[in-house]
């Protein structure tokens, strides 16, 4: 199907005006953009929409409208590819009068455009119909029937045939029948290096004597499965009364917060102006990139490392989700609406699912002097989605916390990538980059990191970050005993120096705090980010992939507010040669006392997998926390409802209960949809 083929198409007249500067683009708003690319004198049947999004006005302007002014204007991005010549542009268009705003030109010197869905469709057919290509699987004792290809981000390198082009990479991987995970079979030492406009094979680098591993990888096979495990008992989790919050279209209200949330085909969910008790906190956050770099050195596979965010645009990979599968309890769904590659609105159905958890003990005491006993039930609201990217399935969960806390956690499942296990190293040691997590068949170490781009307004946009640590106090003689430690607060003043790794051993936390408003004690209202302490990026630091990366070689950075920076590793990641994002970001070197200020966090974690891993992986954890840190002149939640049950009431010895757990079955997990790891 080409763009024109029997589709209808629209006037560039106005759609109807959202009634929030910040709600994400309606089927009319795509539409009408649609509109407006199709009566371009350069748009043929060959252009293909690699990305549409609303183009968010800037803060000053959206504060601006709450405080009485006019509704920003409507604008929308629009990244186009022309698949017959490559030309590739990036749009602005201003919705409500179909003026084309700005236009940019790519010449791929600074990256190319996302990967297109349309492109993956072709690196089969492309590579199937090389003859050295075939000739190399036939080697193998194999047809182009017995496998299919996985189509890949190339990287950048600095090759001089792959200049100016829209290059991807593959691997084959043999499929026994149409049943049959390929993942278990991969063909390795074979890499067809492709480009996809002049649709033929610019090399291919094959290095023979990998065998095929031949071990199962039909995880959903019962054989494989074995047996039910039995005794399992039913879990129910019901609110009789409903939920506790409510949905407004994008508006959220639950308990003291007041968010809306919006969804993006590059950053998926999207959390904006959290305020609690009707104090602004954080204005938006995402998960601006990620990357998953691989270890294996190899000449087949050193170059795999993939910006799942940037180069694939993981938000359009969302999961419809299913009540009583991904989720269960009083659930309520938002759809994701999206334009597709021929910049039609597509609806994710039940695309971000939100609900309540009980987790557990809010706060407890049982008093020695007075006999009072009270205990309050901690719960969380969790807005999440599920997105599969290739073989790897990422859920990204926020969670909103009666007391004020925001956390984010990232979950991850699906299948590993994997390779043929070389088993020995040449010292006859075994192979140093990969694990053997089946008979003959490898798993090389990466990592996942992801970078949380948090554009925090504690108290306002006059704002400081502070670096917390921990220390020892040297024996003296105001510490004669030696017990005595302190913290170290340490002002980040400027962008240049806010590059910082997170130290357990410190303790290390980072303040955000207010430079405008204090507590009656008249100590500085903030939030604390506490991260979870795991390596970063652990590829030299000389490497292509630390260049393009670089968000990812420290656990955070500190910008001042731009609307025009969005993005941890610059707009256009794929095919890019590097110093993109937070090194262009940070060059100015701006100062961050008392400014609107932007936190990029990295966290994440590093997979050594394991045989427990295989043939579809348990979920895994990643995740930091946001809390109020002297927000409040005392503990928020004093007001939260003493529980009530049959064996519980407040006041009395009876609070514990003789059945309670305060270990909460904790909601639902999501599941997956269909590229690599």
């Amino acid at each position: 199907m080409t763009i024109t083929d029997t589709i209808p198409t629209v006037s560039p007249a106005a759609p109807p005006s959202a009634q929030h500067p910040l709600s994400s683009l309606t089927p009319a708003e795509i539409l009408a953009v649609r509109a407006v690319v199709l009566a371009l004198p350069e748009t043929t049947d060959t252009v293909r929409f690699a990305y549409v999004g609303l183009e968010e006005p800037t803060k000053a302007e959206v504060l601006a409208w709450e405080a009485g002014g006019a509704l920003p204007e409507r604008r929308a991005r629009v990244q186009l590819l022309d698949m017959a010549t490559t030309r590739s542009s990036d749009l602005v268009v201003a919705i409500t009068t179909g003026a084309v705003i700005s236009e940019a030109v790519l010449d791929g010197s600074d990256g190319q455009l996302p990967i297109l869905d349309a492109e993956f469709e072709e690196v089969g057919v492309i590579a199937n119909a090389d003859a050295e290509w075939v000739a190399a699987l036939a080697a193998r004792g194999l047809t182009v029937d017995d496998v299919v290809l996985v189509p890949l981000s190339a990287g950048h390198y600095g090759y001089e045939n792959e200049k100016g082009r829209r290059i991807l990479r593959t691997f084959a991987f043999q499929q026994f029948s149409p049943a049959d995970h390929p993942w278990a079979h991969p063909v390795d030492g074979l890499t067809a290096y492709i480009d996809v406009a002049d649709r033929r094979v610019v090399q291919i680098i094959d290095t023979p004597g990998f065998e095929i591993p031949q071990t199962s990888g039909n995880f959903d096979d019962p054989e494989l499965q074995g047996p039910p495990l039995e005794g399992l008992t039913p879990i129910v989790i019901s609110q009789p009364e409903g939920s506790s919050f409510t949905v407004d279209g994008e508006h959220v209200t639950w308990g003291e917060w007041d968010l809306r949330i919006g969804f993006d085909t590059r950053e998926g969910l999207i959390l904006r102006q959290l305020s609690f008790a009707g104090r602004p906190v954080m204005y938006r956050g995402s998960i601006s990139e990620m990357v998953v770099p691989y270890a294996d050195p190899a000449p087949n596979r050193f170059w795999q490392n993939y910006f799942d965010t940037g180069e694939y645009l993981f938000g359009r990979y969302t999961n419809e989700l299913e009540l009583g599968c991904d989720c269960v309890g009083d659930i309520t769904y938002v759809d994701a609406i999206l334009a597709d590659e021929l910049g039609m609105p597509r609806t994710v159905r039940n695309g971000v699912c939100m609900h309540e958890e009980d987790f557990g003990s809010l706060w407890k005491h049982t008093d020695l002097f007075t006999g009072s006993s009270e205990v309050r039930r901690q719960r969380r609201l969790v807005i999440s989605f599920f997105t599969t990217v290739g073989n790897y399935d990422y859920g990204f969960f926020w969670y909103l916390y009666l007391d004020g806390t925001i956390e984010c956690e990232a979950k991850l499942t699906g299948i590993l990538f994997t390779s043929a296990y070389p088993g020995t190293d040449a010292d006859g040691s075994p192979y140093p980059f990969a694990s053997e997590v089946a008979p003959g068949l490898g798993a090389p170490y990466h990592q996942h990191l992801f970078s949380a781009r948090l554009d925090m307004t504690v108290d306002g946009t006059a704002n400081v970050v502070n670096e917390i640590d921990a220390v020892r106090v040297p024996i003296s003689e105001r510490n004669p005993a030696g017990n005595a430690f302190t913290k170290q607060v340490t002002p980040i003043t400027s962008e240049l120096v806010s590059g910082r790794l997170a130290d357990g051993a410190r303790n290390r936390v980072w303040q955000i705090a207010s430079t405008e408003k204090t507590t009656s004690m008249g100590q500085p209202t903030s939030y604390v980010l506490f991260p979870t302490e795991t390596p970063v990026l652990l590829a030299d630091d000389d490497s292509s992939i630390a260049s393009r990366a670089a968000f990812a070689t420290k656990n955070l950075f500190v910008t001042k507010y731009d609307p025009a920076e969005r993005y941890a590793a610059g707009d256009f990641v794929n095919q890019n040669p590097g110093g993109a994002g937070i090194p262009a970001f940070i060059a100015g070197d701006e100062p961050l006392v008392g400014e609107d200020v932007v936190l990029w966090h990295t966290f994440g974690l590093t997979h050594f997998p394991r045989n427990e891993d295989w043939p579809v992986m348990p979920m895994d954890y990643a995740k930091f926390t946001l809390k109020p840190y002297n927000f409040f002149e005392r503990n928020p939640t004093l007001n939260v409802p003493a529980p009530v049950s049959d064996h519980c009431s407040a006041g009395t010895a009876s609070a514990h209960s003789a059945h309670g757990h305060d270990h909460s079955a904790h909601g639902h997990d999501h599941g997956g949809h269909g590229h690599h790891g």
